[in-house]
C-alpha cells in the first residue's frame, strides 16, 4: 500500500467582495448574502507516494504547491476528490505556531514539542539536544520576544526534528537560518532519506529537490502539470513544457531588451554592418530566456552586412543585473578569423557550461574592426535569467573537488 494517496483532488475557496464593518452591515447582511468569487487552488491532482520515497512539488508562487501540502497533512479539507495518508505524518508547514513570546526558548520547546504528540518524559530528556542544535544554548532563559525572526524558526525546526516521522512533509524549511544552520538541515534531510522516511518536499530551490528527490511534480495554476523523474521535470520548469521534445522552430522566442541601466546603454551604429537580433538557446536548441545553472547555452548574434566587409570582430560582454562587469570576449582575443560578411547571417558562441548560480545577467553586443572602430554596439540590451540548480551558494561556479 502507498503511503499517499492522492486522487481526483480538487480544492477551491470562497473570496468575498463585500465588506461589513458595522454591526447594522452584518445584521442586514444576514438577508443579504456578501457576493463573492470561488478561486480554484487545485484541479485534479493525481499522484501517489510510495514507502520510503522522495516526491518534489515545484511551480511558481501561486500554483497550489503549500494546499496540497496542508491537504495531505489534514489541515485542510478537500473540496473534491480523496487523500489517504497511511503512515504517521510529521508536518513542517508553518514552523513556531503556538510559540509565546513572554515564555523562554526552554519553555517553548516543552510547549511545541508537545503540541507534536511527544511524550513528557521524552521532551526533558532532548531539551539539551534541541538547543544545541539551533545553536541558542546560551538563551535557554531568555523571553523568545527577544529572539530575531530567524532564531524562532530555527528553534522551531530544532525542535520539530526530534519527531520520530514515517512521512515527512516539508515546505521551503531548508530556507531557514543562516548558511550554517541550512547545512545542518540538509544533513537532517540526508539522514532521514537513509532511514528510509518518506518525504513530500515543496521547494523553490532547485538544487535541493534535484538532490533529494527522486520524482517531482509540477504545479502550475493549480493544475498537475508533470510528474516524472525530477531531472526531466525541472527540465520542463524551467525550459518549458515538452521542453526535451521541442525543436528550435517551435519556440522561436524573441529575446525581450533589458531595460537600460544608465545613459551610456545605448545603441550605437556606422550601419556598414548592424546587430540585428541576439537570441539564447537552451540544451535543447529552443531559444529561451531561461537556463539552469551549470547547463549549456548558445549565445546567437544575427547581424547585416549592407555591403561587403573584411575581418570583423563580433564581441560580447557580461553584466550581473547591477551593473558589474563579470565576463568579456571577442573573436579577435580567441584568435577566431572571419574573412569578411557580407549580406544577412548570425555567428554562435558557445557556452559549455553556465557557471553562474543564480540571476538575471545583461549582455553587450558589439561588432567593430580590429583597431576598434565600432560597427554596431547594442550596450545591455539584452538579458537572461539562470536558475538555481546547484547545491552551492554564491554567485558562480568554480570547479573544484575536495581530497583527503
Amino acid at each position: 500500500m502507498p503511503a499517499i494517496e492522492v486522487e481526483h483532488l480538487y480544492k477551491s475557496f470562497r473570496i468575498p467582495h463585500e465588506k461589513r464593518n458595522t454591526l447594522f452591515e452584518a445584521l442586514t447582511g444576514v438577508f443579504k448574502p456578501a457576493p463573492y468569487e470561488t478561486f480554484q487552488a487545485l484541479k485534479d491532482i493525481n499522484f501517489t507516494v510510495e514507502d520510503g520515497e522522495a516526491i518534489g512539488i515545484i511551480g511558481e508562487n501561486g500554483s497550489g504547491k503549500s494546499t496540497l501540502l496542508k491537504l495531505i497533512a489534514q489541515i485542510l479539507d478537500s473540496t473534491r476528490g480523496k487523500v489517504n495518508v497511511n503512515r504517521k505524518v510529521t508536518p513542517f508547514l508553518e514552523l513556531g505556531v503556538g510559540f509565546q513570546p513572554e515564555l523562554t526558548a526552554a519553555e517553548n520547546v516543552k510547549i511545541y514539542a508537545t503540541i507534536m504528540g511527544m511524550p513528557k518524559k521524552e521532551i526533558e530528556s532532548k531539551l539539551d539536544d534541541v538547543l544545541d542544535f539551533a545553536g541558542l544554548e546560551r538563551f535557554r532563559d531568555t523571553k523568545l520576544k527577544n529572539f530575531s525572526s530567524g532564531m524562532q524558526v530555527r528553534l522551531a525546526f530544532s525542535t520539530a526534528i526530534q519527531n520520530d516521522p514515517e512521512i515527512l512533509l516539508l515546505d521551503e524549511v531548508l530556507a531557514v537560518g543562516d548558511m550554517e544552520f541550512q547545512q545542518k538541515c540538509l544533513e537532517v534531510l540526508k539522514q532521514y532519506r537513509e532511514k528510509g522516511v518518506t518525504i513530500v518536499f515543496v521547494s523553490h530551490d532547485l538544487g535541493s529537490v534535484r538532490r533529494f528527490c527522486d520524482r517531482t511534480l509540477l504545479l502550475n495554476h493549480g493544475e498537475q502539470v508533470a510528474l516524472d523523474d525530477t531531472e526531466k521535470v525541472i527540465d520542463q520548469y524551467v525550459y518549458g513544457e515538452d521542453a526535451s521534445n521541442m525543436s528550435s522552430s517551435d519556440t522561436e522566442a524573441d529575446t525581450s531588451p533589458a531595460e537600460e541601466n544608465s545613459e551610456e546603454s545605448t545603441h550605437q551604429s556606422n550601419k556598414k554592418v548592424e546587430i540585428t537580433d541576439v537570441k539564447f538557446y537552451d540544451k535543447f536548441g529552443n531559444a529561451s530566456n531561461r537556463f539552469n545553472s551549470s547547463d549549456p547555452m548558445v549565445i546567437r548574434i544575427f547581424y547585416n552586412a549592407h555591403k561587403k566587409v573584411l575581418d570583423p570582430v563580433f564581441g560580447i560582454s557580461l553584466y550581473s543585473e547591477n551593473g558589474e562587469h563579470l565576463f568579456g570576449t571577442n573573436t579577435e582575443l580567441r584568435k577566431v578569423s572571419i574573412d569578411h560578411v557580407d549580406g544577412e547571417g548570425y555567428i554562435d558562441l558557445e557556452v559549455e557550461k553556465i557557471p553562474m548560480l543564480t540571476g538575471q545577467f545583461l549582455l553587450t553586443v558589439a561588432i567593430h574592426t580590429h583597431d576598434q572602430k565600432t560597427y554596431d554596439w547594442h550596450d545591455r540590451q539584452y538579458a537572461f535569467d539562470v536558475i538555481p540548480t546547484s547545491m552551492d551558494a554564491g554567485l558562480i561556479e568554480i570547479p573544484c573537488q575536495w581530497k583527503i
